[in-house]
């Protein structure tokens, strides 16, 4: 199954991406899992962690399947609102444990958990509009809030991906640990936020996001009309087409 789930430890969820040749690749199928996944997991009063991460060592996630042609899906921006937490407040603590590449959506998804824990062989980051895209799963609306307007537009400009280190000095990763024991550390860690009162836990994730999650829904319509805009532009068609066949896309002006 692309997408798996388990449960390592009591009270403790893992949702594991797996389609390990495309480093974790999100299909289709799988945006709608994981859309259908998060608010199932949310209603379960047993569940006190999730951690979501990527199958294999070496990918969190890399992104939207750009094979796949995903924008001709009529319901795209619903999906990816479900699937990467985009507006929906889920009220379990959520760990996003990456675990080699993160980028784009992958990026994108890891910004819809609470706290973010990265491998030291990590990199993390936003190429979309190297290929003419804009990100649109929660990093155009979420990222300055969470590293700060400088260091989120270097990302959002730039398309560089950078280190685990230099993720976490930024403060887009809260920590980094090393690769060898990397699944067994977040479990630690996971456990710990376990042992606590899951009511607590709610009411303080409630309290710390709800508002945030608000402002977020009221910005998410207007977030579509400039997406819709930029792919009318024919820009993600001529990246998408360079990206397939591993050159560089040649951008017209606006």
């Amino acid at each position: 199954m692309p997408i798996n789930v388990d449960l390592p430890h009591a009270g403790i969820v893992r949702v594991t991406l797996s389609n390990v040749d495309r480093r974790n690749a999100l299909t289709l199928d799988m945006f709608k899992d994981l859309a259908d996944l998060w608010p199932r997991l949310g209603c379960d009063r047993s569940i006190r962690v999730i951690v979501v991460t990527g199958a294999g060592d070496h990918a969190f996630c890399s992104g939207a399947d750009l094979s796949a042609n995903l924008t001709v899906e009529p319901e795209i921006d619903e999906l990816i609102d479900g699937a990467f937490l985009k507006t929906l407040f889920l009220p379990t603590p959520v760990i996003a444990a990456i675990n080699g590449v993160c980028v784009a959506g992958g990026l994108e998804l890891a910004l819809g958990a609470d706290i973010r824990m990265a491998s030291s062989s990590a990199r993390l980051g936003l190429p979309e509009v190297r290929w003419g895209i804009m990100p649109s799963g929660g990093a155009a609306m979420k990222l300055a809030d969470q590293i700060g307007q400088a260091h989120a537009m270097d990302l959002l400009f730039s398309g560089r991906l950078i280190s685990a280190a230099d993720a976490e000095r930024i403060g887009l990763v809260s920590s980094v640990l090393p690769s060898d024991r990397f699944h067994d550390a977040v479990m630690d860690y996971a456990q710990l936020i376990a042992r606590n009162s899951p009511v607590a836990i709610r009411a303080a994730k409630q309290a710390a996001m709800l508002h945030r999650m608000s402002a977020y829904q009221k910005r998410e319509p207007a977030e579509r009309e400039i997406v819709a805009q930029v792919r009318a532009s024919g820009h993600p068609q001529i990246g998408i087409t360079a990206f397939l066949a591993r050159a560089e896309p040649v951008f017209p002006d606006p």
